[in-house]
């Protein structure tokens, strides 16, 4: 009997005409007996790019791992370089194979699969790894360990900081964030700033990143908050910069003004990853309204998503606060008395913890310019005068830097500078 069974499955594979004429539900079971003696079962796991809120590490994982696999294994392969790159990368392209192998276990197929909208665009991607449901122990105890041990160490050996944004996402897609690399060369020692005031700020962050146990203990979040103030030009960004370098911080740049509810703040938030910096710029130019507003605005309109002051709060100290760990969010703004008029509970201390002022060009900032434009470490006979002039003048850091770049002679380039500042 067992035996009919299985030759009449054989035949309705190898023939289709015999396959129109059976029910569906016969079919159904000739196929599971078919595939029980035939056909070895099995698995396969999926690694979507989301994770319920937040984005699914294993998909990043899965495709660091193979792209040092599809050279050899695959035939159709993505290239790119970037003008800063010295050789070309390799990437999966979507609907490729790659056969891996592990401790003498062949058989391993992963593959990039690509979903389409109703527009025909391509809006999602994600990994499967199909393989004999015998191994199922070893897949998911040791393979998948192994994957994610390989993912870390060329993390580690390729680690270049990224600067996020969400202004090309639609190359991603499936994620809140697409990324490139951060080349910014500034660190604290090239800022123009005063030296106590760098000083502080590194200590400060020193003494952030050491405390993880503290944070736990007294049952806080592990972030920080900073507010940069100052007139344009004073190094806001590339004090944002020096930070990133100076820690080995990714950095998010958010802008507010896509921002259309506080369920899509959440979802953006969720989405960045621990160790990095957020940065939230011109905070005052924000389209945000007053708690009190809010609530009667709430009474009058129908109810509708959209992105509050109170959902940005809750997000900074609240209790979605929590969900990530070492990260540090940045604010800047070149009017600090637009911030108190929006709300004085945005500047306390746990949402802007330190308050950082980018001050016109003192003395001490113009050496470290004129260290790092024409070199001179010492002194020079014209830095009496430029200190005089400096303080009866605002002067931000980028004018006087554009000055210094007209010549690479000191004296000419001096020169240049106090006639600048005469003539302010």
């Amino acid at each position: 009997m067992l035996t009919s069974l299985i030759t009449a499955a054989g035949m309705i594979v190898l023939c289709p005409l015999v396959k129109g004429l059976i029910p569906s539900s016969f079919l159904n079971n000739i196929f599971s007996i078919y595939e029980e003696y035939f056909c070895t079962p099995k698995m396969t796991l999926f690694f979507r790019t989301d994770c319920g809120l937040s984005d699914n590490q294993m998909y990043d994982v899965a495709s660091t791992y193979l792209r040092a696999k599809i050279v050899d294994s695959s035939k159709s392969l993505n290239v790119g370089k970037t003008v800063r790159q010295e050789r070309p990368t390799f990437d999966i392209v979507p609907g490729a194979e790659v056969i891996d192998s592990f401790q003498g276990i062949k058989g391993l197929k992963w593959k990039l699969h690509a979903e389409k909208g109703f527009d025909g665009r391509e809006c999602r991607r994600y990994f499967t790894l199909s393989f004999d449901k015998k191994l199922k122990e070893v897949v998911l105890e040791s393979y998948l360990a192994e994957v994610i041990s390989r993912y870390k160490a060329i993390q580690e050996a390729e680690r270049v900081l990224k600067l996020y944004s969400r202004d090309f996402v639609y190359g991603t897609p499936g994620r809140e964030w697409s990324s490139i690399t951060l080349e910014h060369p500034t660190t604290f020692e090239k800022l123009a700033m005063d030296p106590e005031q760098k000083r502080m700020l590194k200590d400060d962050l020193d003494k952030f990143i050491s405390r993880k146990e503290w944070y736990k203990k007294v049952g806080k979040a592990w972030k920080r908050g900073y507010l940069l103030y100052g007139p344009p030009g004073t190094g806001k960004s590339s004090l944002i910069a020096a930070m990133a370098n100076y820690l080995k911080f990714d950095v998010y740049d958010l802008d507010l003004t896509s921002i259309r509810s506080d369920s899509a703040l959440r979802r953006i938030f969720l989405s960045t990853s621990n160790r990095s910096i957020m940065v939230i710029e011109d905070i005052d130019c924000a389209k945000l309204e007053d708690r009190d507003k809010e609530e009667s605005s709430d009474q009058l309109l129908l109810k509708k998503p959209k992105f509050t002051l109170s959902g940005l709060l809750n997000f900074i100290d609240g209790v979605w606060s929590s969900c990530g760990e070492e990260r540090i969010i940045v604010f800047t703004t070149n009017h600090k008395e637009k911030l108190e008029k929006l709300d004085p509970a945005l500047l306390r201390p746990g949402r802007m913890d330190v308050h950082v002022h980018m001050s016109y060009l003192t003395i001490d900032g113009f050496k470290q310019l004129v260290s790092n434009y024409l070199g001179i470490n010492g002194d020079h006979q014209l830095f009496e005068v430029i200190e005089a002039l400096l303080k009866n003048k605002q002067v931000t850091p980028a004018e006087i830097a554009e000055e210094l770049l007209k010549s690479e002679d000191p004296n000419v380039a001096l020169r240049g500078v106090v006639e600048f500042l005469e003539q302010k």
